[in-house]
C-alpha cells in the first residue's frame, strides 16, 4: 500500500540510482507515461518487471488516478514513472499524489536526477535562491502576462519550454525582463549533443530563431535588487502598470513596489497618479 515515484534518467541510462531498478522490479504495478519508454529503460538496466504495466499520461490521468488509489488500497505497490525526471513535476503525477494524500496512503519517493538543479548548476547563474516556473503559457499574451507576474522577482528563474516556441519565449523574457538579463539554454542535458548557451536574453532569442531542438530548459538571472536612489518615478509607474496588466489590484500592486523598490508606498501612489496625468 505505497506509491513510489521514481525519478528516471533526464539523458543517460548510467544515471539511474540502484534503487529504481529494484523497485521496477519488484512493483505491482508500474504507472509509465509512455509504456515504450519504460521499457527501453528496463532493459538498459537489465531489469524484468514482474508487475503489470498500465499507461498514465496527460490523456488519461484522470479516469486511471481511481484505478490507481484502488490498487494502492488492496495493498500494492504501484511505481509512478515519468519519460525523465520527478513524476508530477511538470509531470503527470500530482493528482494521484494528492488523492493518496487524501486517503492516507503511503507516498515515497526515488530521487533521481532533475532537469531543473542540472540546469541551475551548470547556468553559471545565483544558485542560492531559484523558482521554478515550469512552462509558459503557448499564447503570447497569456506569456506576457505571466511573465510580468515575475518581473521584479529578485531570484534565478527556472522554465521549461518546448524547442519550437523557444525563440518565441526568450524574445518575451526580453521584452519584459530586459534585453541585457543573463540567462542560459540548456539543450539536451546529460546527452550525446548537451549545449549550454549563455547570454543575454536578447542575444539568445536571436540565436533561436534559426532553430532548435530537443529538450530545453532556460535559466534566467532575477532582477537586480535596487536602492532607493534607484529607481525614479517613471519606473515606479511602469512596475505598478505591469502588475496590474497581470491582474493584480492597484493598491495590491503599489504595495508590491513599494517593497522591492525599498521606497514609502506614498512615493509609488504619488508616482502613479503624477503617469496618469502625464498619459
Amino acid at each position: 500500500m505505497t506509491l513510489v515515484l521514481a525519478g528516471t534518467p533526464i539523458g543517460d541510462p548510467a544515471d539511474a540510482p540502484p534503487r529504481l531498478a529494484a523497485e521496477l522490479a519488484a512493483a505491482d504495478v508500474i504507472a509509465a507515461e509512455d509504456t515504450r519508454r519504460l521499457r527501453r529503460l528496463t532493459a538498459a538496466l537489465g531489469v524484468a518487471p514482474a508487475g503489470r504495466i498500465v499507461s498514465y499520461f496527460e490523456g488519461n490521468e484522470s479516469a486511471r488516478t481511481p484505478e490507481l488509489v484502488a490498487a494502492l488500497a488492496g495493498g500494492e505497490r504501484v511505481v509512478l514513472v515519468t519519460d525523465a525526471g520527478m513524476p508530477s513535476v511538470s509531470d503527470p503525477g500530482y493528482r494521484l499524489v494528492a488523492a493518496c494524500v487524501a486517503q492516507g496512503i503511503e507516498v515515497t519517493a526515488v530521487p533521481g536526477p532533475s532537469a531543473v538543479l542540472t540546469a541551475l548548476a551548470v547556468s553559471g547563474l545565483p544558485v542560492d535562491r531559484f523558482c521554478f516556473e515550469g512552462f509558459l503559457p503557448r499564447k503570447a499574451g497569456e506569456r506576457l502576462a505571466r511573465l510580468r507576474e515575475v518581473a521584479g522577482e529578485r531570484r534565478t528563474l527556472v522554465y521549461f519550454e518546448a524547442p519550437h516556441r523557444l525563440a518565441d519565449a526568450l524574445a518575451a523574457m526580453a521584452e519584459v525582463f530586459g534585453a541585457d538579463r543573463r540567462a542560459a539554454v540548456c539543450r539536451e542535458l546529460t546527452k550525446t549533443y548537451e549545449e549550454v548557451r549563455r547570454g543575454p536574453l536578447a542575444e539568445l532569442a536571436e540565436w533561436a530563431e534559426g532553430g532548435v531542438r530537443g529538450e530545453i530548459t532556460v535559466v534566467v538571472e532575477g532582477a537586480p535588487e535596487p536602492g532607493p536612489q534607484d529607481v525614479g518615478p517613471e519606473e515606479l509607474a511602469r512596475r505598478v502598470a505591469l502588475r496590474e496588466s497581470a491582474g493584480q489590484a492597484r493598491k495590491a500592486a503599489i504595495a508590491a513596489v513599494a517593497e522591492e523598490a525599498n521606497v514609502p508606498k506614498r512615493d509609488v501612489f504619488d508616482a502613479v497618479v503624477a503617469a496618469k496625468r502625464g498619459a
